[in-house]
């Protein structure tokens, strides 16, 4: 079947394939029109620097280069800490002393350094929320870290924030976008599949090069008018 053939095909036959397509757009309005225009969530990051106090550290020798090392290996144990349940529970607790009560579960934060500088992600559902909650972990990681490493001495580490937090909007991920459309044009297909499959089973002999095709000879033909 030639190209031109295929077309008048799917023009006498328009019906069965606009059915799936219809039907699929009548599933995918609820998710297009309940879907977030702007954005699919709000992000922040944290990003600080860390050192141990020197006063804390009885009879320091070593140079500047140790201090500098010192504090890549202070980074580095935060980094960690950040991503265990401890740092999560700690920001809760802050949260609740805070008087926030909104309801923190699924609450997690993603962390990473280079070097001296650290960074920790958080991604919320609520600008708001993610502010407050922000807030509270920026106040676990600069007062209570002393309590969490025995290598401190008890003493808090100085911790610097590098920038201000910043609250800002994520695009919807690229499923929940290309999601709909990839239903329609599946439904799409299965049409042209079923006009295909309405063609090949139609006993009717329609056109003189179909009777040309079975090897047919065609004497004469009758116009339509």
């Amino acid at each position: 079947m030639d190209a031109m053939a295929v077309v008048r095909m799917l023009l006498r036959r328009w019906v069965l394939v606009l059915l799936p397509v219809i039907a699929a757009g009548v599933i995918v309005a609820p998710e297009l029109l309940a879907r977030p225009a702007g954005t699919s969530g709000y992000n922040v990051s944290i990003r600080y620097t860390a050192a141990q106090v020197l006063e804390a550290i009885p009879e320091r020798d070593g140079d500047y280069q140790d201090v500098w090392l010192a504090s890549e290996l202070t980074v580095d144990a935060f980094t960690e800490w950040v991503r265990h349940s401890r740092f999560t529970e700690a920001v809760r607790a802050e949260l609740a002393a805070r008087r926030h009560t909104f309801d923190t579960a699924g609450l997690g934060f993603g962390s990473d350094n280079d070097k001296a500088i650290g960074r920790i992600d958080i991604g919320w559902h609520d600008p708001a929320q993610l502010e407050a909650i922000a807030a509270a972990a920026v106040i676990v990681l600069t007062e209570q870290n002393g309590a969490i490493f025995p290598q401190l001495g008890g003493v808090n580490a100085e911790v610097e924030l590098l920038d201000q937090p910043q609250v800002t909007g994520s695009p919807p991920a690229i499923a929940s976008r290309l999601g709909p459309v990839l239903k329609l044009l599946v439904a799409l297909l299965g049409g042209i599949a079923l006009a295909l499959l309405a063609e090949i089973a139609d006993p009717y002999v329609r056109r003189r090069a179909q009777l040309e095709d079975a090897a047919v000879r065609v004497l004469a033909a009758v116009p339509r008018r």
